[in-house]
């Protein structure tokens, strides 16, 4: 039996999950997520066609390496990612690790994954998920500040955090709540952006089929 679509996974938890934490909580998250939709992707968001930057980055040992050297001119897949504390990201990740992977590696490409955890933080992703692919750390949202994609949870998300226990300020490096929009890049070889998908709102996300056929679609250009 085949994985279910993220889609379809997120309604899944949402039914769960809303009838946890109460209506008022589910109607602050469900504002938010409103709100974001209204404001839509941020305008200096870079898209295809752009040169990818560069950044440094920590692994999960804490040793420094840059965006540009993890791409080492292979196609690449770059999802960027809130937290391991997001259960939106966690169901996406392991998705990935199930489906994409594999079709990735049989043509030669990588899937990369970012966040603004520090590296113990991004542990729990990899061991959340059973990953084996590159799970990096962007301290201070560096790279995702220059991709363009960075926001940062409501006040009134922040105090529904701290009613559920956490705050993403204390996952981050930077001890900031800062985050990435959800957000999928196709990079090739040369380092130039060959598909864009940023989903502001926090829930949805690029669904694996469509990452699929940006890299087919790359291979035959």
């Amino acid at each position: 039996m085949s994985t279910p679509s993220i889609a379809q996974q997120v309604d899944d938890f949402n039914v769960g999950f809303e009838s946890q934490i109460g209506d008022r909580l589910a109607a602050v998250f469900s504002g938010e997520q409103n709100d974001l939709r209204a404001a839509g992707v941020p305008a200096g968001a870079l898209s295809v066609g752009d040169e990818a930057p560069d950044a440094e980055l920590l692994t999960a040992d804490s040793a420094k390496t840059t965006f540009s050297a993890v791409l080492a001119d292979a196609v690449t897949v770059v999802v960027f990612y809130r937290g391991a504390w997001c259960p939106y990201c966690n169901i996406t990740l392991r998705t990935y690790q199930e489906q994409l992977v594999p079709a990735l590696r049989e043509q030669g490409a990588q899937l990369v994954a970012v966040s603004p955890q520090t590296p113990d933080g991004f542990a729990q992703s990899v061991a959340n998920g059973d990953l084996d692919f590159v799970v990096l750390s962007d301290p201070a949202n560096t790279l995702a500040d220059r991709f363009g994609i960075v926001t940062e949870p409501s006040g009134s998300a922040r105090e529904a955090h701290t009613e559920l226990g956490f705050d993403v300020a204390d996952s981050n490096a930077d001890a900031t709540a800062r985050v990435p929009f959800p957000s999928v890049y196709v990079i090739d070889e040369a380092g130039r952006i060959r598909f864009a998908d940023i989903h502001v709102d926090y829930t949805t996300r690029t669904e694996v089929a469509d990452i699929l056929d940006a890299v087919r679609t790359l291979g035959e250009s």
